[in-house]
């Protein structure tokens, strides 16, 4: 098949298809259940279209309605359980996240990079915890603020790094967040040199992680693991020092068991 990528307007993009995926990417952590109202302004979307759209969503059995709410059912978990289940290297990959956790008593995770976001795909949960959501396989987060996300940005190449650089929007999200373009480039151009990545309480106050490329043995990045820790309990010299050596380590015995 053409690898170029499909726009609307295109003749064999099916514009009913991309919006009814919007309905039902609309649905999150903060908006649970949504009249139809809400969904049509979350998706852009006239109500007419939006009802079309979530009505058919409930006679597939992905949505289920109660009075003038509309929530999402378990049935959408079919869809993420084939790309895990299409994923050869995540077992492996677990089970490495999972010796992090036990060894260092700290959260450890593998994400991918889609589109200005990173995903998580793997997650070894240590019992503290670090945010105030609740981070679990499927959340997403900015990629420009997060360990993970800037140590896969910095896997681009050049033309792409800049469209996202160009596009990106930036954000105070605490008083240590990088709000320059220009200074994140530099960032992520040091990132590529290093191998690794930091982000100290950019996302999040108090949360501070290390990050870094995963790649199969024969050389396809699998996506980016972190470990992630609170400021006020390591310090820099051991995120930098025993906490990197151990991503490393896993890393290199991944690279090895997927040959």
């Amino acid at each position: 098949m053409d690898e170029q990528i499909l726009k609307p307007g295109d003749r064999d993009y099916v514009g009913a298809l991309a919006s009814g995926l919007e309905v039902l990417q609309a649905f999150d952590a903060e908006h649970l259940r949504m009249t139809l109202s809400e969904v049509a302004v979350r998706t852009d979307m006239d109500r007419a279209k939006a009802r079309r759209f979530l009505l058919t969503l409930h006679a597939l059995g992905f949505v289920k309605r109660s009075g003038r709410q509309f929530e999402l059912t378990p049935r959408v978990l079919q869809l993420g359980y084939a790309y895990q289940a299409s994923n050869q290297y995540r077992a492996v990959i677990q089970q490495h996240l999972e010796d992090i956790t036990a060894e260092l008593g700290e959260s450890s995770s593998l994400a991918v990079l889609d589109g200005d976001e990173v995903v998580y795909v793997v997650r070894s949960a240590a019992r503290h915890r670090l945010m105030a959501i609740t981070l679990s396989v499927g959340t997403r987060l900015p990629a420009a603020y997060t360990s993970m996300g800037r140590v896969l940005l910095a896997q681009l190449p050049e033309a792409e790094l800049d469209a996202f650089l160009a596009r990106v929007k930036l954000e105070a999200f605490t008083a240590s967040s990088v709000t320059s373009n220009s200074v994140l480039k530099d960032k992520i151009i040091k990132i590529r040199e290093q191998g690794y990545s930091i982000v100290d309480q950019e996302l999040d106050s108090g949360l501070r992680s290390v990050a870094v490329p995963v790649f199969s043995g024969n050389g396809e990045l699998l996506g980016a693991i972190n470990i992630s820790t609170n400021a006020a309990r390591v310090d820099m010299e051991t995120l930098t020092g025993e906490y990197l050596s151990r991503l490393q380590s896993a890393v290199g015995n991944i690279r090895e068991t997927t040959r």
